[in-house]
């Protein structure tokens, strides 16, 4: 028999996380924990805010299952279990976990997923186009993701871009422009060197993408949450961001990998912010990915013991002893 943990913490931040229509000063997890035969496995999850998750409505899913966990189900029979989301993340990445623990090979051998260090963006969220550049010096990443909203969007990322010519730079709207601000915008964009604009229009109203050649990568964030909503993602982005609370976990975070590289796509893979518990099962999709942003724990004032190494961008050393 299992034992299951269920466990709300807050994480306050180093400063405002500001992107378009929500600011934030602290993170808010779950914490899963599944122990059996005195191994325990864990996973994290902040929850998808746009679909206004939140962490009681996680623990309220996670508890609705709990005796099926004690019993013994397995990441499989969890799919149909609960629906995709941070519930049910929190719940797969801690059965990975386990597994790993238990068998004595790590998250990589389970996988087969080769591991190597990978380059992270560094994340600019919303300020005055001064304060966006001078925070842009400050990176010691050559990546740099910049945050937008539908006002000074061209200044802003001017700004940021004369400030670190050696950058290599990409933009994320979170829904915030209109269509006809993408069409003005995007070439634009492109003559200053942005590599990929991610979710420029709101989810569910992103259909004029089908039939529009963009002259920069679009990146599908908030329109394709799993492989549910593929292949209408594919018919309007070039690039898919991965991110496990969307997914629902690493098991099907694999499957959207997977299934988006047959269609030929880009991949990205992202977070919610979290600390490293949160990043590391990312951090396995993250070899498989065209670019990274895993610098949600860089944001916290703290993180957990045996944390994801970071160092001018570069993230490695997942540690068996945090997870996988």
């Amino acid at each position: 028999m299992r034992q299951v943990e269920l466990v709300i913490e807050s994480w306050p931040l180093l400063e405002p996380f500001v992107i378009t229509g929500y600011i934030w000063t602290h993170c808010d997890v779950l914490v899963i924990s599944i122990t059996e035969n005195e191994v325990t496995g864990r996973g994290e999850a902040s929850g998808i805010y746009y679909l206004n998750e939140t962490t009681d409505s996680m623990v309220e899913q996670a508890y609705a299952i709990q005796h099926q966990l004690e019993k013994g189900v397995s990441r499989k029979q969890l799919q149909s279990l609960l629906p995709a989301g941070g519930a049910r993340n929190a719940i797969d990445c801690a059965l990975w976990d386990l597994e790993a623990k238990q068998s004595g090979q790590s998250i990589f051998e389970l996988t087969g997923i080769t591991s190597s260090p990978v380059t992270t963006v560094n994340t600019v969220t919303i300020d005055t186009p001064k304060e966006m550049a001078r925070k842009a010096r400050t990176i010691a990443s050559r990546q740099i993701k910049v945050k937008l909203d539908g006002e000074l969007s061209l200044k802003r990322i001017t700004a940021v871009c004369d400030a670190r010519p050696d950058a290599d730079i990409v933009v994320d709207v979170n829904e915030g422009w209109s269509f006809s601000q993408l069409k003005e915008l995007a070439p634009q964009f492109k003559g200053l060197g942005v590599k990929m604009i991610e979710q420029p229009l709101p989810r569910g109203e992103d259909d004029a993408l089908e039939h529009y050649q963009s002259p920069i990568t679009l990146c599908a964030d908030e329109s394709c949450l799993d492989t549910s909503e593929l292949d209408q993602a594919a018919r309007r982005y070039q690039m898919v961001n991965i991110k496990l609370d969307k997914t629902g976990g690493l098991t099907e975070a694999l499957n959207l990998a997977r299934r988006a590289k047959e269609k030929e796509m880009s991949l990205m893979v992202g977070n919610m912010t979290g600390t490293s518990l949160a990043m590391a099962p990312a951090y396995v999709i993250a070899q498989l990915c065209d670019f990274v942003d895993l610098d949600g724990a860089l944001f916290l004032t703290a993180d957990r013991p045996f944390p994801l190494s970071y160092h001018q961008g570069i993230v490695d050393g997942l540690s068996s002893s945090l997870w996988g």
